[in-house]
């Protein structure tokens, strides 16, 4: 039996996750958390073999819960949870000690397999994830060396939509009710832009797109 902690803080997200799991015979949940720091209060006294942890949190947030588990508990393998596809984001956590990485958005059967696999001792990336890198590096292979500005980043069509949205001066909560999505989600690729383009601020992300061409006319 695996015995599984899920730390989201999002009660519904967890709802989600623990209906998923407790249908399936070889996996138990033995704890919930809604930040990483209830999930280090609680762990002395609920032990567990896996914890899906979520990467934007309040109080102790993904990252710095996945420093921590290494420090306190080194035997517990960490999947990590998060809607972010940036790869830089996904190496610095796996660099940090997380042993595999699941978008949200992923179906039950690739959930109940990464956490066998992190159990067991092994790596899972979702297949959204391999296939993303696997294709930036088949891309890169036949690029030149010099890429034209336009090319430097990636952009997904959400990404792109969002980014059209905020330079237009919509707000998050603007720009979730136009795209029927959630203001979490549009900040969570917000955060992703400005990783992904290395600016620090929504000014400076609307005038490195203008550069870019990024930007309908």
């Amino acid at each position: 039996m695996i015995r599984v902690f899920l730390v989201d803080d999002h009660p519904i997200v967890r709802d989600g996750l623990r209906n998923v799991l407790t249908a399936e015979l070889l996996l138990e949940v033995v704890g919930e958390a809604s930040n990483g720091q209830e999930l280090l209060t609680q762990l002395p006294g609920t032990p567990a073999d896996v914890v899906l942890l979520d990467l934007n949190m309040p109080v102790l947030d993904g990252l710095a819960t996945t420093h921590e588990l290494q420090k306190q508990h080194p035997d517990l393998r960490i999947l990590m949870l998060s809607m972010m596809t940036h790869e830089r984001t996904i190496g610095e956590l796996l660099e940090a000690g997380a042993h595999g990485y699941l978008l949200k958005n992923a179906d039950k059967a690739e959930i109940v397999t990464a956490i066998h696999a992190v159990a067991a001792g092994k790596r899972f990336l979702c297949s959204d994830i391999g296939l993303a890198l696997l294709e930036k590096l088949l891309t890169s292979e036949t690029e030149s060396s010099a890429p034209s500005p336009e090319n430097a980043i990636h952009l997904t069509h959400r990404e792109r939509e969002i980014l059209q949205l905020v330079a237009n001066g919509l707000t998050n909560q603007q720009i979730a009710d136009q795209l029927f999505t959630s203001r979490r989600t549009v900040e969570t690729h917000r955060q992703s832009l400005l990783e992904k383009t290395g600016v620090k601020n929504t000014p400076a992300l609307v005038k490195y797109a203008m550069e870019q061409g990024l930007l309908d006319s």
